[in-house]
């Protein structure tokens, strides 16, 4: 499948964003490990992964992608957007997960910034203004992952994520009518 977005991070290494097709599943299942999924309640039901596989696979408004490292061609994780209800409008939300044995590398910032760009270039003229994350306020590495990506911190709100598990999140912000982030610094 032909990539969408590309984005380099921290460490200098490249990223291309491969949007979701139906023999991704796998990736669902990597990342559904106790570590990938301890700020976000915890492992799920392998009925429950089937179904967010066929939203992925399915989303009308956003869309999911593979990370893949430019230079191997390997699978290092995902990422996403999706429309959201937030603060009386309607927002893009992000979220991402790189798998263990690749992470500490910027990986993480290189497709936060790369998705910001595809959801900039894909953006109808009036369409939403705002790309959103909202990482648990204990996950450290995520809240950097938007602090070098180029958003900025609003504030905190409580998410029910799943259902029935409460965290408090940072609610990190991207204006869509901005300048794309440059560099490393981000806000």
């Amino acid at each position: 499948m032909e990539s969408i977005g590309a984005g380099e991070g921290t460490g200098g290494e490249r990223v291309r964003l491969v949007p979701w097709a139906e023999g991704d599943f796998w990736l669902l299942r990597r990342t559904n490990s106790p570590g990938m999924t301890a700020h976000l309640g915890g492992p799920e039901p392998e009925d429950t992964l089937a179904q967010r596989h066929r939203r992925y696979v399915g989303l009308e408004a956003g869309c999911m992608y593979r990370v893949v490292s430019a230079g191997s061609g390997e699978t290092v994780g995902s990422i996403g957007y999706w429309e959201r209800e937030w603060r009386g409008g309607t927002v893009w939300e992000t979220g991402w997960g790189i798998l263990p044995e690749f992470q500490g590398r910027g990986l993480a910032v290189s497709a936060a910034r790369a998705l910001t760009g595809v959801v900039r270039a894909l953006r109808p003229a009036g369409g939403h203004a705002a790309l959103h994350a909202f990482p648990d306020v204990r996950h450290a590495a995520s809240n950097a992952v938007c602090r070098k990506a180029g958003f900025t911190l609003l504030g905190q709100a409580d998410f029910e994520y799943p259902k029935g598990n409460w965290i408090t999140s940072n609610d990190w912000c991207v204006d869509l009518d901005g300048d794309a982030p440059t560099g490393a610094g981000g806000h």
